[in-house]
């Protein structure tokens, strides 16, 4: 479905990716893992084309979309949930999940599948979404990614910074959109235990680079030991 080869990925003159190579099995959740700084979500920002500059092969499909502008790629199906959620705080719900509709081009709506995953959402649309605490407000960033009808998610640590009551609730949605509604997704997580719980596949970075990647029976202790231990 999405697929690098041998992408370098540059902010000014500052190499953030070195011949990166991975691919997301279509209709599947590929998680990428990697200790802070080591370019996790440099890959992320890399396929949507919003670093300086980058070299190599993206492919959507067999579609090539390295060349393409970002709201190009968006509009051939990407969406991004980054870290730290960056809703726009004095925006209602209801203006932050339609604003990933200009991504998608055409009718701008709250899409279909919103009020299943997120009834919160829908029963407090007109409630800016600065209000919200760090749960909803990630909540309302998929939301968003959804109005944009993608075919693949990008999610940069969806459950970071968020109450531990709320954190098994977001990991069950991720799982949802991936098993139920077919969404290819690309999860960057530090958590192990649910990469290994939710993902069909991995790649583990390092130094802007894939240095393990495979089936996720093939990550072992060792790998997560080597390259994720402080």
């Amino acid at each position: 479905m999405l697929s690098l080869s041998n992408v370098d990925s540059f902010y000014g003159r500052s190499q953030a990716l070195h011949d990166m190579t991975v691919a997301a099995p279509e209709g599947a959740i590929l998680g990428i893992l990697g200790r802070n700084g080591v370019g996790k979500t440099t890959l992320l920002r890399t396929i949507l084309g919003l670093t300086d500059r980058s070299e190599g092969q993206i492919t959507l499909g067999d579609k090539p979309i390295a060349r393409l502008a970002t709201h190009e790629r968006a509009r051939a199906g990407i969406a991004y949930v980054p870290q730290g959620r960056m809703i726009i705080p004095d925006f209602s719900i209801r203006e932050n999940i339609l604003m990933g509709g200009f991504a998608a081009g055409g009718t701008r709506r709250i899409p279909d599948i919103v009020p299943e995953l997120f009834p919160y959402l829908i029963e407090n649309l007109d409630r800016p979404g600065g209000v919200l605490s760090g749960g909803q407000q990630q909540q309302l960033a998929i939301a968003r990614a959804l109005a944009c009808k993608p075919r693949v998610l990008l999610m940069d640590e969806p459950t970071e910074g968020i109450q531990p009551n709320i954190v098994a609730q977001i990991e069950d949605i991720i799982i949802r959109l991936n098993s139920e509604f077919g969404l290819t997704i690309l999860l960057v997580e530090q958590n192990v235990h649910f990469v290994r719980r939710a993902a069909k596949a991995f790649a583990m970075i390092e130094h802007g680079t894939a240095v393990e990647s495979g089936a996720i029976e093939t990550l072992t202790d060792e790998m997560v030991n080597k390259h994720m231990a402080i």
